[in-house]
């Protein structure tokens, strides 16, 4: 039997009370979206093996590729469906390649609140990835952002993969003509600029909007720094381990799904289809 991943990586996501963040989660971890959602207390957890590296990577376009561009002719009724949901469709795997390196995200869904700050601080320790994430409806959750950062670049290892995320995309705009949105994609996008952020992405935790992207990008630049040899894969400290390396990274970590290639990539209802554990 092949082993279940190659590699495991800690990630944070962080943010204000109410962004979204456990939602998002929930929504990549289970497929599903609950409109009501106790406070977090502390932290949360989950898990998910996702596909890293060609030929999965491909279709990210983090080579300055169009994320719009248009995608290969579907081989199966599982691609054509994977187009039809507005996600990558899983590219087929060239003769002789190497076989596909699957990661998994161990996931740590952190309060947000300034009661909670103290406790959720200590978790950013050995993190390699984070997802900050703000409320594109809600302008002091953006403003935040930068003290957020802060505090995530003090206590993370250097290095730290993070990507800014703009949730709640449902609330810009409706058949009705309703928009709640007040901050710009090109204001995100500046804001990265200015600190250093790799990519901003939108998302919707409702829809599942953007979800995978978001997640998928961590994941692949992750799996880069590894391939450039940037991590200590025996070191705890770095976020990353290796499969079969020393340790206990993924203990106490409840909810775990695997992402093959085909199912990746295909949503169905209101969420993915496949359940978690």
């Amino acid at each position: 039997m092949s082993q279940p991943w190659d590699y495991i990586a800690k990630l944070v996501c962080i943010g204000d009370s109410g962004t979204g963040k456990s939602s998002l989660t929930i929504r990549l971890c289970e497929g599903r979206f609950s409109p009501s959602h106790d406070v977090t207390i502390g932290v949360e957890f989950g898990s998910r093996i996702v596909p890293v590296g060609p030929p999965a990577s491909l279709e990210l376009g983090l080579d300055g590729q169009s994320h719009s561009s248009p995608l290969p002719s579907p081989p199966d009724d599982a691609s054509a469906e994977s187009i039809a949901s507005g996600l990558p469709s899983p590219p087929r795997k060239p003769p002789g390649s190497p076989p596909q390196k699957r990661m998994k995200l161990s996931l740590w869904d952190t309060a947000g609140q300034e009661t909670y700050k103290s406790i959720t601080r200590s978790y950013f320790r050995g993190a390699s990835g984070a997802l900050l994430v703000f409320d594109i409806s809600r302008r002091s959750t953006f403003t935040s952002c930068t003290q957020w950062l802060q505090d995530l670049r003090q206590i993370a290892e250097d290095g730290i993969v993070v990507i800014l995320v703009g949730n709640k995309t449902d609330l810009a705009g409706d058949d009705s003509g309703s928009n709640k949105r007040q901050i710009t994609r090109q204001e995100a996008e500046e804001w990265c600029r200015l600190n250093n952020i790799v990519r901003y992405v939108e998302t919707s935790a409702k829809s599942g909007d953007g979800v995978e992207r978001a997640f998928l990008e961590v994941a692949e630049r992750i799996h880069r720094n590894i391939e450039a040899g940037r991590y200590d894969l025996n070191d705890r400290r770095s976020g990353v381990k290796g499969f079969g390396a020393s340790g206990g990274a993924n203990a106490g970590m409840p909810r775990t799904i695997t992402l093959g290639m085909d199912d990746a990539m295909r949503k169905g209802g209101n969420g993915w289809a496949g359940g978690c554990c």
